[in-house]
Formats: structure tokens, sequence, C-alpha cells
């Protein structure tokens, strides 16, 4: 432990997987927008992130060494032995399956993103109710609204995060649910998308269990939860389960701009469904290494502006946004 320094970490790790590392490209999907309260990334390219264990709270460190292709990791507060435990997992030695994956020659962006990022893999940060409660944000609204409102709720009703990043906790299941109506509506969030949170805090436990199912298991035991569907489900299987074929289904971009990516047209899920069936079991490897390839159908309409249905000024001053789902 780090006794009286807060800057000095309580444990620290040197991970060497044998291949390159890509610590902030594999990260980033775990940040609720550029002012997320849990995230930073330094000009070094390290990643700091803020998240509660069932040990405790804990900030982790990241940093890749690229000169000797390993990792280097450091983690402050209660949690710090269980954050270390899974920074392997949480950069995709849990991956298994990576190898099994070839993209069909005719899918050309799809072959360019693969032979450009070959050591990417699909991560798991073991945070399943964490990433439900910023997927449950997300649903049916703007980026930038669900974005504002996880940084308003954890600026709110969050705690500092051990270390010396400045860093801010998510709240825990239970205070989400002693979060006052009126927080939620000035933070832009209506009632049906909060109850997802809610009623789902009391079974925080279980839900961290499905870490050990399978991922058809896991999917149906989420998908229980109220307000949980297919995106939501997906969402969250993507970043604390690792699943790698965890398709944001329901999304309102995902399916667009893949099937164009892949055939040159826009067709709607349904559509997407047939093209990336070929992939199945690593379906989103491939929305995700197309993410990264920058992949997107063209935009000839106007943007989709933001509803002004609460009372949230600042959100809805920020019009022009992509949509979350």
């Amino acid at each position: 432990m780090s006794g009286g320094d807060p800057d000095r970490p309580d444990g620290e790790l040197r991970w060497a997987p044998g291949r390159p590392v890509p610590v902030t490209t594999m990260l980033r999907p775990l940040r609720r927008g550029a002012g997320d309260p849990t995230y930073r990334q330094d000009e070094d390219g390290s990643v700091w992130r803020a998240t509660r264990t069932p040990l405790g709270p804990v900030t982790l460190r990241v940093r890749a060494r690229p000169a000797d292709a390993s990792v280097h990791a450091q983690a402050w507060g209660p949690g710090a032995a269980w954050a270390l435990d899974g920074v392997p997992d949480l950069l995709g030695a849990a991956d298994d399956t990576w190898a099994d994956f070839a993209p069909r020659p005719e899918h050309a962006v799809l072959v360019q993103s693969w032979r450009a990022h070959p050591h990417w893999r699909v991560g798991r940060n073991r945070a399943v109710f964490e990433a439900l409660s910023a997927s449950a944000l997300e649903q049916v609204v703007t980026a930038v609204e669900a974005f504002a409102a996880w940084r308003r709720l954890v600026r709110r009703f969050g705690e500092p995060a051990p270390g010396p990043a400045g860093l801010l906790l998510p709240p825990t299941p239970q205070q989400w649910t002693r979060i006052p109506s009126w927080e939620w509506l000035q933070a832009g969030v209506e009632l049906r998308r909060r109850k997802v949170t809610i009623l789902a805090a009391p079974r925080a436990a279980g839900l961290e269990r499905t870490l050990t199912l399978t991922e058809a298991d896991a999917d149906r035991a989420l998908r229980s939860l109220p307000g949980v569907g297919v995106w939501t489900s997906a969402e969250v299987r993507q970043r604390a389960h690792g699943h790698a074929d965890a398709f944001s289904f329901g999304d309102y971009h995902v399916a667009k701009n893949v099937s164009y990516a892949l055939t040159g047209e826009v067709l709607d899920d349904a559509g997407c469904a047939e093209v990336v069936e070929c992939y199945r079991g690593h379906r989103f490897r491939v929305q995700q290494l197309l993410v990264l390839a920058g992949a997107s159908r063209p935009r000839r309409g106007p943007r989709t502006t933001l509803p002004t249905h609460t009372p949230n000024v600042a959100v809805r001053a920020a019009r022009g946004s992509r949509v979350a789902r």
C-alpha cells in the first residue's frame, strides 16, 4: 500500500504479451465523451480510468511501451490488486477468437483496417453495472445529450477517485437510486431512461455474475431487465464482457455505416444483418474495425437537432450532434 503518499501507487504491473498493444485505441470506447470525469488521456499516451471494483474504488493508469512490446500499469485505491489483475483482459488477452477472423477480399475497407490494426483486440473491463448505467443514458438520444448527462450526474453524485489524476468515480448502484427526479431532469434524462438504471441497481451484484456466462446467456440475462433491449445489451457486453459478436443493432448509425462500407449501399438493421452474417462470432470486431477505419456513409441531409423536452439549456444549445443510437 502507498501509506501517506497519495502519488505513490498501491500496485504496479508490467505485462508483456509478446505483441504491441494499442492502449489508447483499445480503451477509447470506455470514454463517455471528451469531458468524461472518469477518464483521462495524457499526451504521452497514458490512459487513466476511475472505476469501482468488488474490492473498492480504484484509479488505473495504463501506458504502452512499444520499445519492448509491453504495458506498464499503476493503480491507486483499495481496488488496485483487482484492477491490475484485470489489465491483460482489459487489453484483449481474453479475446481468444481473433485468430479465427479473416475479412473477405471483397470487403476492401475492412481488409485495409484489419491490416492497419493487426494488434487490436476486444477487451473486457468487467464492470457490468457501470457499463449499463452509462449505456442507459445513451438510449434514443444524441451523443451530446448522453455525454452531457453522464458528465453532470457523475460530477454531482460521484466521489473523488483515489490517486493523483483528479478523476471522479461513477455513482454506486445505491447512489444512482437516490438521485432526485429534478436532478435527472436537469441532466436531460427523462423517466424512461433513468428507470433502466434505477431498476437495475438492486440487481447489480447479479449483473456482475453475467461475466461468467456464455455470450447468449449473458445477453438473455441483460435483456431480462426492464428497458434493456438488443442495443443496450450489446453496448454493455462490448465493454464489460469483451464479446466479439455484440453488434450494435438498433443504433441510429451503425448498420447504415457498416453496410455502406461493406457494400456501397445504406441498409437498415435487417439488411445489414444479412451482410455481416458471414462474420458471425466477430460482428462487433467488424463494427469496430470499420470505426477505426473512419468508415461512414455520406451525409446529405441536415444534422439531427436536439429535443427541447428537458430543462438542460446547455445541452439544447449544442445542436447539430450525431445521434447516439
